[in-house]
């Protein structure tokens, strides 16, 4: 038997939830256990979760019903939605409002939910700098989850909201540099010469951890959180420094990043063109002396490179 407070992690087999079970595995000492949901407890993520020593329950986001047991006698829950596994912002928020239902009917004292600015606050809908997706929205993955707030405020649950940002992780996948045919590896964002927030899965997962501690200081407060703010070409020396090969900026339209025309691109087109035409906003919000003091292991980005220098040299070659 063990005294610890269980904490329910919904997308625990993802990144972020995965960031905060390390955290939490991590810290051998503190005053947390884990309770992992996912779709799919036979994945080889679940396993490996098993594996470590994290409990591992089945539970899916579109069928409110099953989430009942994956929150009784939870003191907390971190929950985090993949709009990427569907690109519906409708869908998302309905993810989050049976989520919230659950955790108010289980009677959760803390949850975290992993949202986004609304960036309409920024970019109205009638601003014609970028298109208006799914008929509402400017950038629907920010703001499904910005609307989504209120699930948790209405439902009655006692809920810290984590806004967080674009993780350094996307360098080792979707937004990876690209091999040119002249050999040299390019950083094609659109984001001119305006900063990108950034930060490492790993210390969402810290940070959040960080909350879950400070008990009921950060109920519903809003916390937005990054590692650096970095000028993409500035981003672009770095890498060239930890692999060893060169690594340039290529800034593009928004237009011509949008033209691409591969699944996403228009979402992620308004994606990074809110994070540039909106930079003072998104940076300001994100205090990296207030993060630091949450977690004072956070990361700067020379940090994180140094952490993953060879998982970048493998995942460009």
């Amino acid at each position: 038997m063990t005294d610890k407070r269980i904490i329910t992690v919904i997308g625990a087999t993802g990144r972020q939830g995965g960031g905060l079970v390390r955290a939490v595995l991590a810290d051998r000492d503190g005053d947390f256990e884990v309770r992992a949901v996912t779709r799919h407890p036979e994945s080889d993520a679940a396993r490996e979760l098993e594996r470590l020593g994290v409990a591992v329950v089945r539970a899916d986001m579109d069928d409110e019903a099953s989430l009942a047991p994956a929150f009784e006698h939870a003191y907390g829950a971190f929950v985090v939605t993949n709009f990427w596994e569907h690109m519906s912002a409708e869908r998302e928020k309905a993810q989050a409002q049976a989520v919230a239902r659950a955790a108010s009917h289980a009677g959760v004292q803390h949850a975290i939910w992993s949202t986004l600015e609304d960036t309409r606050d920024c970019v109205p809908l009638d601003d014609e700098r970028m298109p208006t997706l799914q008929d509402h929205y400017k950038v629907p993955h920010f703001d499904g989850k910005a609307e989504a707030d209120h699930f948790f405020t209405e439902e009655g649950v006692p809920t810290t909201f984590l806004r967080t940002t674009f993780y350094w992780e996307n360098l080792l996948g979707s937004f990876a540099p690209q091999r040119g045919e002249d050999g040299v590896h390019r950083l094609a964002y659109p984001m001119g010469d305006k900063r990108l927030s950034g930060i490492a899965v790993q210390d969402i997962g810290r940070t959040a951890l960080a909350v879950l501690r400070r008990g009921t200081d950060l109920i519903a407060a809003t916390v937005s959180i990054a590692g650096e703010h970095l000028k993409v070409a500035d981003m672009a020396a770095a890498l060239t420094e930890s692999v060893g090969e060169p690594v340039r900026y290529q800034p593009l339209t928004p237009d011509e990043w949008r033209a691409q025309g591969f699944p996403g691109a228009d979402e992620t087109g308004n994606m990074f063109q809110y994070y540039a035409d909106c930079e003072h906003r998104v940076t300001a919000a994100r205090d990296l002396t207030a993060v630091r003091d949450l977690n004072p292991a956070l990361q700067d980005f020379a940090t994180w490179l140094a952490a993953h220098h060879e998982q970048l040299r493998t995942a460009w070659s």
